[in-house]
């Protein structure tokens, strides 16, 4: 079959207290969820009627076991999902204190199962028959995940829809000085770029959003999105259309996983041929919701939550 969506990238899980406020130390109760940015995208994709299906990797453990079953339950195909033997499934835990910390901690060592997807083991075929393939900037930190990337954006040669994630994690890398190359090597093959201001600035030198939208725009992108956090989104596609969207109002419990709702819903806008302002407008939407929520992959809204959100202008 050709899926709507087929993402690459990170999985894990999600180890989130279940107290808000709270340090670390100080946390008793914890909830256990699917995690991981690619991961995500394809769950939230999945939540609004999208055949997806994400290419990553897991240790040989109960919690890969765990993985495997949490994405069947979300209608994400598993298949492109394998075990690593020797390496544990990673697993991440935050701190929770609204409305804008939210402290990270991965535990990835010696080395996350997804940086192990190989080149050799990609279908190639199913990567390129997608509408939409998504991979992300963590995917380029180490090998052999870096060349299994660069070498299924190759081959796919911008057919449908290519999304690059820049998802820009400082402590993945060794060298951080060292991604800029493989970022301008990514955007070559790539129809759509998505980033915070210090991801866009990572990938083009730029940190002007609008400055920064036409360098990823001359790296090779026809849309390039751009996320100013407090002051919303801008998109410009080479076209010359564009949209500037504000953020949605939220009370904000948890802002982790929120950008992956926004990745889930951009895609499914895409897909669904719908304008500009409409796609962000909608992602805007997607992600509040998930901001409002604790969880990442089990929070991301349906298509009939989106619209309501948006009909009463905030997440209620």
């Amino acid at each position: 079959m050709a899926y709507d969506l087929i993402t690459m990238g990170r999985i894990g899980v999600d180890l989130y207290p279940l107290q808000t406020g709270v340090p670390l130390p100080q946390v008793t109760s914890f909830g256990k969820f699917l995690g991981g940015s690619a991961t995500n995208v394809a769950v939230a994709a999945a939540r609004l009627g999208r055949a997806t299906a994400v290419v990553t990797r897991t240790g040989d453990d109960p919690f890969g076991t765990y993985l495997h079953e949490e994405l069947r339950r979300f209608g994400v195909d598993d298949r492109w999902v394998t075990p690593v033997q020797d390496l544990p499934t990673p697993v991440t835990f935050c701190e929770v204190f609204p409305p804008d910390d939210f402290p990270l901690y991965f535990y990835r060592r010696p080395k996350a199962p997804d940086l192990q997807i190989d080149a050799e083991d990609l279908d190639l075929d199913a990567i390129a028959a997608a509408r939409v393939f998504w991979v992300t900037g963590t995917g380029l930190s180490e090998e052999p995940s870096r060349t299994a990337t660069l070498t299924a954006l190759a081959h796919r040669a911008k057919a449908g829809t290519t999304v690059f994630d820049l998802d820009w994690r400082p402590m993945f890398w060794s060298d951080p000085g060292e991604a800029r190359p493989f970022y301008r090597e990514a955007l070559r093959h790539t129809t759509v770029a998505v980033g915070n201001l210090d991801e866009v600035e990572v990938a083009t030198g730029v940190r002007e959003p609008h400055a920064a939208a036409r360098a990823l725009l001359d790296a090779g992108v026809e849309l390039a999105v751009v996320k100013q956090g407090p002051k919303g989104v801008l998109a410009v596609s080479r076209t010359g259309e564009s949209a500037e969207v504000p953020p949605l109002p939220v009370d904000v419990l948890n802002g982790l996983g929120a950008g992956d709702a926004f990745g889930g819903a951009l895609c499914h806008g895409l897909l669904a041929g719908h304008d500009l302002e409409t796609i962000m407008r909608d992602a805007n939407a997607a992600g509040a919701i998930v901001a409002s929520r604790l969880e990442c992959s089990s929070a991301m809204p349906t298509a009939e939550e989106i619209a309501s959100a948006v009909a009463a202008g905030a997440v209620r």
